[in-house]
């Protein structure tokens, strides 16, 4: 017997990158993409949970590999890219960008040190993300091409109290998508 998934469609043979994916939103499309076939690689910056979310997807018997690493940081980017280059033979039909942080703050009560975590974290691990993993989207192996999906918010269009730096990230975001998309 044929379950739902199946009957609409399959994405065996992809391979995925979520980022952020031991929790939330994140680790919604981390099952639902291998859910369908997919191989999927995700990463978090904690460990313990990441490997708890890994012993279960193993019993689910679903195709997910993890890595520990801190989106913020530019060298750990990198090595998760090399990570998913290696695992996927240097392929990549489908990025998630999806980790982020949200932080509830006045923003006068910023310091320049929040800031930059806030916007590397949120904005700029989007945009390295997406370069490093352009040359493994080209070679794409399914989908007609390499597919890039940016997580946003409704913080990205309308201003909430305490939200201003985090509307400007996902604002940013929604900017780099649409940029990019042209």
């Amino acid at each position: 017997m044929t379950t739902s998934r199946e009957k609409r469609w399959s994405l065996a043979g992809a391979t995925a990158l979520v980022t952020g994916g031991s929790k939330g939103i994140g680790r919604a499309i981390v099952e639902e993409l291998a859910g369908f076939g997919a191989r999927v690689h995700t990463c978090s910056r904690n460990a313990a949970e990441l490997e708890e979310c890994r012993r279960q997807w193993e019993e689910e018997k679903l195709a997910v590999t993890v890595s520990v690493c801190d989106v913020s940081v530019r060298a750990e980017r990198v090595k998760l890219m090399e990570t998913v280059r290696d695992s996927f033979d240097g392929k990549l039909d489908i990025l998630v960008n999806n980790a982020g942080q949200l932080v509830l703050k006045a923003a006068i009560e910023w310091t320049a040190d929040d800031y930059a975590q806030l916007m590397e974290t949120n904005l700029e691990s989007n945009f390295h993300l997406s370069q490093l993993a352009h040359p493994l989207l080209i070679n794409a192996s399914i989908l007609g091409g390499g597919s890039i999906v940016n997580i946003s918010s409704v913080g990205g269009i309308f201003g909430y109290p305490g939200l201003a730096l985090y509307g400007i990230t996902k604002g940013g975001m929604n900017q780099f998508t649409r940029s990019l998309a042209t």
